[in-house]
């Protein structure tokens, strides 16, 4: 998959991949690029979850996702991040640990746990390559 990162003006920085643009801001007007990888790590626990109900018949309506990440006070990297799928009263008991294991395959939390490597280095384009 190839996504090209361009600068739009500002403090805008915005990922175009296919046809969709991903904005992202640090003036607070869009997420911030950091804001997006922690939401996308909840975003894609729910999108199992959502599956996992539709393949069922189980409807969403009352369950949500509540994401808690607790950092290092010395590194102030992410140390800890707590996926809680809070679930209606009357959802199936029988049901209750498979969609915990349903949200466990997100693919976002299997990549972190196996990183990949970063490759970063620079290219000369001539300007004609630009449009």
């Amino acid at each position: 998959m190839e996504m090209q990162i361009v600068f739009p003006g500002q403090m805008r920085v915005d990922a175009l991949v296919d046809d969709l643009v991903i904005t992202t801001n640090q003036d607070g007007s869009a997420p911030s690029p950091f804001m997006l990888f922690l939401a996308s790590m909840g975003t894609c626990a729910g999108v199992y979850v959502l599956g996992f109900c539709k393949q069922r018949g189980l409807s969403t309506e009352g369950i949500r996702i509540v994401q808690h990440t607790r950092s290092n006070p010395l590194t102030h990297m992410v140390e800890n991040v707590e996926i809680d799928i809070q679930l209606p009263l009357d959802f199936p008991e029988q049901y209750k640990s498979a969609v915990i294991r349903s949200a466990e395959l997100c693919a976002v939390k299997k990549h972190l746990e196996n990183p990949p490597t970063f490759d970063v280095h620079t290219s000369v384009v001539q300007p004609e390559m630009l449009k």
